[in-house]
């Protein structure tokens, strides 16, 4: 690698990274202004600068979040550990060397339901790209009421802004980090393939990348405005406030840990008793709202005809992680899957019959899981099937399924099972265990490398390594070059 210092000038002025092992980080750089009292509802606002030269070497604050409980699987190195301070919407970029040029760039948008997560988790470690030559990216967002609670003196999807504004700074920015802002490919998981799903909707977004990676997202990730308006009403009433009182000006003087109590107190709300659906299921009273601004449909309805390869894919038994850990897939009733099914589906008692006719054996809860992890399935695919439709560019499908083994077994290849195989980094001792998301033994190497390089040679050249119209499919003992026909 070519010697330098490991530093960099950016938009904000001179900063300092830690030169580690074949690669350099750079982190906590701010891309936007801290969200502060009455600015954290709204838009962002470009960082302010600084003189002398900015220390990057630790990584900054995150976005106030709630605990999320799985059960007895601790998601920690998903979800990262929390970091008081307002100074948040921050990018970490780690590069094989800031004086090459013209490197491709992932951009990586984490999940945790809209409401938790951060780009400085463990599992995040841009290292195994960097090897490969690729510049990473990896970003906060504002979470919760603050990013994404429709209220009527803001703007809304506010996290959204916040991820648009981040690869406006990538494209401003990278080339001081060996980047190319023409080889920018934006990724998420969960949530994050979610927003990325919005991003491929969102005309702002149109030229700021080039590539998109949807990792066990939706399509139809969307609430309605109508919906939007039941969850503002839902932490209206939570707070306390009287209906319409719910503001930005109301909310402005309500310090974070106020705001973040208030979402785990808020019961599911119950979409379809007021005339809709919930395809996406996700139980968060925050998510992305058609506001016909930012956003004017659903994304598998109205994405943008441009030319952006998509790698979109989900994993075999999404719903494990939800479902298995805590217990829920041995205790669920038949009032659970008829009311999961209630939420998605108009015809809820005939799709159950459906279900229960395919899988004659199973139980409630074993149903419940498929029922869960279909909400992926099939919004991934409207998602796909739009894209190939309208976009000129190309459209690869996969399915991950191999399962850790944790719980006695009883894991599948559930939700965010993935990641430690895309980012090269399923060696990290927080992930294995008997209860942990990558099972008590080792990963299979070869598999590994295999998902690994299908990301690397996305990222790098727009083909994951296979053609045709069909998915591929990532499994275990040999068999992950199986592909199968939709």
């Amino acid at each position: 690698m070519t010697a330098f210092a490991p530093s960099a000038r950016v938009s904000g002025g001179r900063i300092r990274g830690r030169a580690e092992r074949g690669h350099v980080v750079f982190r906590g750089i701010p891309y936007a202004a801290p969200p502060q009292g009455a600015g954290r509802f709204a838009a962002p606002s470009p960082a302010p600068s600084w003189d002398g030269v900015r220390d990057a070497t630790e990584p900054g604050p995150t976005a106030p979040a709630p605990a999320r409980d799985f059960g007895r699987l601790d998601l920690t190195p998903v979800l990262g550990r929390p970091v008081r301070g307002a100074g948040y919407l921050t990018v970490t970029v780690t590069t094989p060397d800031p004086a090459a040029g013209g490197l491709p760039v992932l951009v990586f948008v984490h999940g945790g339901g809209f409401t938790a997560g951060t780009g400085q988790a463990d599992l995040y470690d841009g290292a195994g790209f960097a090897r490969d030559g690729v510049v990473v990216v990896t970003l906060n967002y504002r979470l919760g009421i603050a990013g994404w609670l429709d209220l009527p003196d803001a703007p809304a999807n506010r996290g959204l802004l916040d991820v648009i504004a981040a690869l406006e700074w990538v494209q401003d920015n990278i080339r001081a980090f060996g980047g190319a802002p023409d080889r920018v490919t934006v990724a998420g998981q969960s949530a994050g393939a979610m927003i990325t799903a919005a991003l491929l909707a969102a005309p702002r977004a149109v030229g700021l990348f080039q590539r998109a990676i949807s990792q066990s997202g939706s399509g139809e990730c969307a609430f309605l405005p109508g919906q939007a308006a039941l969850a503002t009403r839902a932490v209206g009433a939570a707070l306390g406030l009287p209906p319409g009182g719910v503001t930005a000006a109301a909310l402005a003087d309500l310090p974070d840990d106020r705001l973040v109590a208030v979402l785990g107190g808020i019961p599911p709300i119950d979409h379809a008793a007021h005339g809709f659906r919930d395809p996406s299921l996700g139980a968060s009273p925050c998510k992305p709202v058609i506001d016909g601004v930012v956003l004017t449909g659903q994304p598998s309805e109205v994405l943008v005809p441009a030319a952006t390869d998509l790698l979109i894919g989900t994993n075999t038994d999404e719903a494990d992680l939800y479902l298995v850990p805590a217990g829920r897939i041995a205790t669920a009733t038949e009032r659970d899957l008829l009311a999961a099914a209630r939420r998605r589906y108009p015809d809820s008692e005939a799709r159950v019959a459906t279900y229960r006719a395919a899988h004659p054996d199973a139980t409630p809860g074993g149903l419940l899981a498929r029922v869960v992890t279909d909400a992926f399935v099939q919004g991934s695919r409207g998602l796909a099937d739009a894209h190939a439709r309208r976009s000129t560019g190309r459209t690869y499908r996969y399915e991950f399924g191999w399962r850790p083994g944790s719980f006695g077994g009883a894991l599948g290849a559930c939700h965010c099972a993935e990641l430690p195989f895309v980012f090269g980094t399923a060696d990290l001792p927080s992930l294995h265990g008997d209860t942990a998301l990558a099972g008590p033994g080792p990963t299979p190497a070869d598999l590994v490398t295999e998902v690994h390089r299908a990301w690397v040679r996305f990222i790098a050249e727009g083909d994951p390594g296979w053609a045709g119209e069909g998915t591929h499919v990532f499994a275990p003992d040999g068999a992950s070059a199986a592909f199968v026909q939709q």
